[in-house]
């Protein structure tokens, strides 16, 4: 059955990319192996059988004459977006799709398979607005540290909520300890993607800094699928060497 939908829909991924940033400038164009990360994370991209389409939104005439050079496909966008997600809207607004992916685009590990995890809940159920992933927490310094984002879930498989802290608070030690990291990669209904973006900032995702709250303040779902990809985001120039030695320990460093 799910054969018949993927026939009738159309899926586009796509990348956020700008060139300023406050620790790392022009880190889409870091290289990473021998290729650039932008041109890395667009290569796996591609790789996902979902996908109809693969797009960079960038605001960066560097950033798109590298991934033209490549081969890849961009969309120009405004300079002046304060989240992805308005960069992402920007960008989807130009092309026909059901479905629309955010792929971020300083992960240049990024799972195929993982996208995939993400879009499937969202084609088997119509009452899906927006998906996302999650994987296990395996040392107490990660469930502990505020930069790694926990998310607590019910039995449908949907965010209950999203935190900075460690979620959920384990009293007394007679049950097995699963905790969860959220995976930042997203899938949106298109209409609902537009919804999002239309929306105020709410007081919970202002105190946590974390923008998926406002799906959850406003009353929407969010499912989120287990994944075993555990992503090394770069935001600094020193995980560039994390990622080129993980690429070399999976064989991937061409």
């Amino acid at each position: 059955m799910l054969t018949g939908i993927l026939t009738t829909m159309h899926i586009v991924a796509i990348i956020p990319a700008r060139y300023d940033s406050t620790r790392f400038p022009g880190k889409p164009l870091a290289s990473i192996c021998g290729k650039t990360m932008i041109r890395r994370v667009y290569e796996n991209a591609r790789a996902c059988g979902l996908l109809n389409r693969v797009v960079v939104a960038t605001d960066s005439d560097e950033i798109a004459r590298e991934v033209l050079g490549f081969g890849g496909e961009i969309c120009m966008t405004s300079s002046k977006h304060e989240t992805g997600t308005d960069r992402i809207a920007e960008a989807a607004a130009h092309f026909p799709a059901d479905f629309i992916v955010n792929v971020q685009g300083d992960e240049p590990l990024l799972d195929p398979a993982a996208i995939e995890q993400a879009l499937l809940p969202l084609l088997a159920s119509d009452h899906i607005p927006m998906g996302t992933l999650m994987a296990r927490i395996r040392s107490k310094e990660d469930f502990d540290n505020p930069n790694i984002v926990k998310v607590v879930t019910d039995s449908r498989g949907c965010a209950l909520y999203f935190s900075r802290s460690a979620i959920p608070f384990f009293r007394g030690s007679g049950h097995e300890q699963v905790m969860f990291r959220h995976i930042g990669l997203y899938v949106y209904r298109r209409e609902f993607l537009f919804l999002l973006n239309g929306m105020v900032q709410t007081p919970l995702e202002k105190a946590e800094k974390l923008e998926q709250l406002r799906v959850l303040e406003n009353g929407f779902s969010i499912h989120v699928a287990e994944t075993g990809y555990a992503p090394i985001g770069v935001d600094v120039p020193e995980d560039i060497l994390l990622v080129e030695t993980a690429l070399r320990q999976q064989g991937r460093a061409v």
